[in-house]
């Protein structure tokens, strides 16, 4: 299994960027990085320098988010909906992204429920509840 370190996910998103600003060709994860990178303009500073976004503490005393984060649970969720992994993701994303007529918005909400499902799963000391993941998803899918 493919386990890279904070700074080799930080080194990732900074060379898709690099790469796509400059036009230059890239492999399909990076092209879909690097989407992701277009629809979130305000951490294009942060990936600019690749030694920089490696040394810097994202731990919310600034009020800023870690974008390498925030940009590698959009790649996540694109990855379990690509394999319908958990089982019903892709379907239970689709629905939401129909009902806020925006992929982009649906992956923020289902960061909150993938995040929870984390959370949960650490704080209990369990594997994660795929179909409680889902379940949330689904119940966004469903409120106005």
């Amino acid at each position: 299994m493919f386990n890279p370190s904070q700074a080799d996910v930080r080194r990732f998103f900074c060379g898709a960027h690099a790469k796509a600003v400059a036009g230059q060709p890239m492999e399909a994860i990076e092209t879909l990085a690097s989407q992701w990178i277009a629809e979130h303009p305000e951490y294009h500073a942060d990936l600019l320098d690749a030694d920089a976004a490696v040394a810097r503490v994202y731990d919310g005393q600034d009020g800023q988010q870690n974008p390498f984060l925030h940009l590698s649970m959009h790649l996540s969720i694109s990855e379990q909906c690509s394999i319908d992994q958990p089982r019903g993701i892709r379907q239970a994303v689709e629905l939401l992204e129909r009902r806020r007529r925006s992929l982009h918005d649906a992956h923020h909400e289902v960061m909150e429920c993938l995040g929870r499902m984390m959370w949960e799963s650490q704080r209990a000391g369990r594997p994660p509840d795929g179909q409680a993941y889902i379940d949330c998803v689904q119940r966004r899918a469903t409120q106005d």
